[in-house]
């Protein structure tokens, strides 16, 4: 009889194989004509559905979702020099079968280069004043929700590098070049937040910006995230957080959580910049119900689990042995490294995480680096204190990002 092999371990082998050729895309002047519609509340929360491997995305119920342009200049030049250009990115590619488009605005760029940042408004502080409103309602909302039945749910603030990928076949360059409102016009396309960044990226923050900020090496961590699907909660996700016992080579669970929780996003497109950046408002959340016959079920899963770096994920199962009972199994898995530095005022990490999907059978490599402001995560989970320092510390950190991280001038390719 054949040796059993898991779909994952049998993926891993093929991982060589070219992905399907996309279809190709349109030209922009056969591109077909754009249908515009405003899409409801329900509509925009379902186009930023996440394509991270073994990750289901929960909204909260009054969910905020903006998407901006920078630097805000709403005359008819801009719209007039805006142009999608087409980027290869396999895992999309396969997924949706034809190349993302990203946004593009030579005159900004132009302008930038002739007379540098003389905008009527720095980037930082339009941003904020168009947002503010939704900041302060979404943070007050995540606050009272800290403490439910079951779960305790902590809110965080995060600034995340990435780039925001439109992938809607409907879009037509003559209505957005004729259109007095870019914004308006492009925030009814479908659109996703990239946050694979580029290794040069990554070099460069850890080469660069990181010393000229004054951020200190606080850590370096090695993780195993086991999504595990709960028959008793069928729409959500539990995720084991493991560590390898030293000595043992065996994963040991130190926290159990559910599906993060989100209440705002404010997705950027930094016309004049290589990198975009989101915004999020979320809640982790974290389960503190579970019985000790539950905790014994998880951990007899994840200790059954057997550390394989040709395998995408990091881990694999012997046959059986990635489900207990008829109430849990795993349907995910990521393997992170991931490096913290942090000064008085600020935290950033750099990750590189492995991840894979066992309901699809898809898996992704990716570096991402996001920035929190711990005195922000502070002020966010004590309701004794005031909102509006928060909104001053948003726009801080956003000028900062400006002067710095958004300098990267390498390519995305």
């Amino acid at each position: 009889m054949a040796r059993y092999i898991p779909p994952h371990k049998r993926h891993s082998k093929d991982s060589n194989i070219p992905s399907p050729s996309p279809s190709p895309s349109p030209s922009p002047s056969h591109q077909p004509q754009l249908r515009l519609h405003r899409k409801s509340k329900k509509q925009q929360q379902q186009q930023q559905k996440s394509f991270i491997p073994g990750t289901k995305i929960f909204y909260a119920k009054d969910f905020v979702y903006r998407w901006i342009v920078a630097p805000d200049d709403q005359d008819a030049q801009l719209s007039s020099s805006i142009r999608f250009k087409e980027l290869s990115c396999e895992s999309i590619e396969r997924k949706d079968g034809q190349k993302p488009m990203i946004l593009v605005c030579d005159r900004v760029r132009e302008e930038m280069n002739e007379k540098g940042n003389s905008f009527d408004k720095s980037p930082w502080v339009s941003i904020v004043e168009k947002i503010q409103e939704d900041l302060l309602t979404s943070f007050q909302i995540a606050r009272s929700e800290m403490s439910k039945d079951g779960e305790q749910n902590i809110p965080r603030f995060v600034f995340r590098f990435g780039k925001i990928l439109f992938n809607d076949p409907s879009i037509n360059l003559d209505d957005i070049n004729n259109s007095s409102d870019v914004e308006n016009v492009l925030s009814q396309y479908k659109k996703r937040y990239y946050t694979n960044v580029p290794t040069s990226f990554v070099d460069a923050v850890l080469g660069d910006y990181v010393s000229r900020i004054g951020l200190d090496f606080v850590e370096e961590k090695e993780n195993y995230y086991v999504k595990v699907s709960d028959k008793s909660r069928p729409h959500t996700t539990i995720s084991c957080k493991c560590r390898v016992i030293e000595g043992v080579g065996e994963l040991d669970i130190y926290k159990i959580e559910l599906n993060e929780l989100r209440h705002m996003i404010a997705d950027i497109s930094c016309l004049d910049k290589n990198l975009d950046l989101r915004l999020l408002l979320s809640s982790k959340r974290i389960l503190t119900s579970l019985t000790d016959d539950n905790k014994d079920s998880l951990s007899n899963i994840v200790k059954s689990a057997v550390i394989d770096s040709e395998v995408k994920g990091g881990l694999r199962w012997p046959l059986g042995k990635e489900s207990f009972g008829d109430r849990y199994i795993v349907v995910g898995v990521w393997h992170t490294k991931a490096k913290t530095f942090s000064n008085s005022s600020m935290r950033l990490k750099v990750r590189h995480a492995d991840r894979f999907d066992f309901r699809t059978s898809t898996g992704e490599v990716a570096q991402e680096a996001s920035l929190r402001v711990p005195e922000l995560t502070k002020l966010l989970r004590d309701e004794n204190l005031e909102l509006d320092p928060m909104i001053d510390m948003v726009r801080d950190t956003l000028k900062l990002i400006w002067g710095h991280f958004l300098l990267w001038e390498g390519s995305l390719t």
